[in-house]
């Protein structure tokens, strides 16, 4: 029994295993890199809050789509806002009012654009988008929404002074 190997063929080896290396690292970095082309996509407000600090206002891009989506929190828990001013109140997926705690009230008909629905009202302590804060917040529970989004309604944005130019909205606090 003799210990050699061929040097030839371990080169070979080796290289192979770098070859399939290169590869998987390659379609990692693409991954990563689609992944957040998608996702700037869908919210080029995702940085959102780092960005605004405390100034009572705030600045959002129009995603592809032509909606405002942009990351705040409920009662302190961080989600994902699609602002909308057809919406009577702030609108929370049933499935989240669960994970944020939210108490659900009394059932309310409400019409969507769908047709009319049942919902469940509830209060916020509070609703953060960037660095506007308001307390009390009336909202509902909605069982009918499949995702994570809540819908920022004008229970929310009637405090606020809007104006939209050039695929930005600002949004601010009257007075500040």
């Amino acid at each position: 029994m003799s210990d050699y190997q061929d040097p030839d063929k371990t080169r070979r080896t080796l290289a192979k295993g770098m070859h399939y290396m290169t590869w998987v690292v390659l379609l990692v970095l693409l991954t990563t890199y689609f992944n957040g082309f998608v996702g700037e996509r869908r919210n080029p407000n995702q940085h959102l809050s780092l960005v605004e600090g405390g100034s009572g206002e705030v600045v959002l891009n129009r995603n592809r789509a032509g909606h405002y989506v942009a990351p705040g929190r409920i009662n302190g828990q961080p989600v994902t806002f699609l602002l909308d001013t057809g919406a009577t109140r702030v609108s929370v997926p049933e499935h989240l009012a669960s994970r944020l705690g939210l108490a659900r009230g009394v059932e309310q008909k409400t019409m969507t654009a769908n047709g009319v629905i049942s919902v469940y009202a509830t209060r916020l302590d509070s609703v953060q988008l960037g660095g506007i804060e308001l307390r009390d917040v009336p909202a509902s529970i909605s069982p009918f929404m499949p995702d994570d989004t809540v819908l920022l309604g004008m229970s929310f944005m009637q405090h606020l002074e809007l104006v939209q130019r050039d695929g930005q909205l600002t949004l601010s606090v009257p007075g500040r």
